[in-house]
């Protein structure tokens, strides 16, 4: 019964389920008249409508109308429910992508300094567990991720002569390095996707007294995210090994962002990155689930 509507894609009507020989347990039931309507949307049969009657039932045009009508539209429904559900895989699936062509990126930022070895995961990790303190949404935090895994990105424009160079750099060569965060910028502003994650690589050398570049940006002036992996940065450059310095203790990197609070930091930022190195070691505050992200 139900296979002859979906094949036919028609209306079928048994006016005596006894006399047609249907399976017991319909004859059980007591039904008598059975319709059967098949659900089809986009030419495809998504499911049948059936309605079955325990008395003789004879319908006329009007019902069987508003049978096909509802079938109908119950189809449409269930084809909109699994377009949602596609449009969401799909999204998921983008997203992942998304995810792991950053992450490729920054991976490769760091193989290519050897010096900043996984550097950038460190440090976004970090980042992201001190801007949850500020309440950002779920959807922010991806892209304070993401601008966080990309914060050097804008050195891909830096010569290498000068990116690795040894020694101090000459003025010249130093105007140069101080323009990757707007190499970063114009990097990644053509590409839509990465706009809201662009405060970081653009803004993490601004300071709070209005000393950083490329803007010369002060205080509030600077976007949060900024302010916030600017504390993180500085702090993981300290404790880690240069060979043009000898590397700082976490006691005295923590000293040192507390004593720079309201002149190159944000004081609210260095409060709730003290409180945090406090609860949880810096080497071993644990990565961060990225499927919330």
């Amino acid at each position: 019964m139900t296979w002859e509507a979906i094949q036919e894609k028609l209306l079928v009507h048994i006016p005596n389920l006894v006399e047609s020989r249907a399976p017991a347990e319909l004859i059980d039931e007591g039904f008598i008249s059975y319709h059967a309507v098949p659900m089809i949307a986009k030419g495809k049969v998504k499911g049948v409508l059936e309605v079955f009657h325990r008395k003789g039932f004879i319908a006329d045009r009007e019902w069987l109308d508003f049978l096909e009508t509802l079938a109908g539209q119950a189809a449409i429904a269930i084809d909109s429910v699994g377009m949602f559900q596609d449009i969401q895989r799909s999204n998921l699936e983008l997203k992942s992508a998304y995810d792991a062509t950053i992450e490729g990126l920054s991976n490769a930022l760091d193989l290519r300094d050897k010096e900043t070895e996984n550097h950038s995961k460190w440090v976004t990790d970090i980042t992201v567990a001190l801007a949850i303190q500020f309440n950002y949404s779920v959807e922010d935090l991806k892209y304070i991720r993401w601008g966080a895994l990309l914060h050097d990105i804008g050195k891909l424009g830096v010569p290498d002569r000068i990116l690795f160079k040894s020694g101090c750099l000459s003025e010249e060569e130093w105007l140069i390095m101080r323009q990757h965060p707007s190499f970063a910028y114009n990097l990644l502003s053509g590409i839509e996707y990465l706009r809201p994650a662009l405060e970081i690589p653009y803004s993490h050398h601004e300071m709070w007294d209005g000393s950083g570049y490329p803007l010369g940006l002060i205080k509030d002036q600077i976007p949060l995210a900024a302010r916030i992996f600017t504390v993180v940065d500085v702090f993981d450059a300290l404790i880690s090994e240069r060979p043009y310095r000898e590397t700082w203790s976490e006691k005295k990197a923590l000293d040192h962002i507390q004593e720079q609070s309201g002149k190159k930091f944000d004081p609210m930022v260095v409060n709730a990155f003290i409180r945090l190195m406090k609860e949880d070691s810096i080497k071993n505050l644990p990565l961060l689930d990225e499927r919330m992200i």
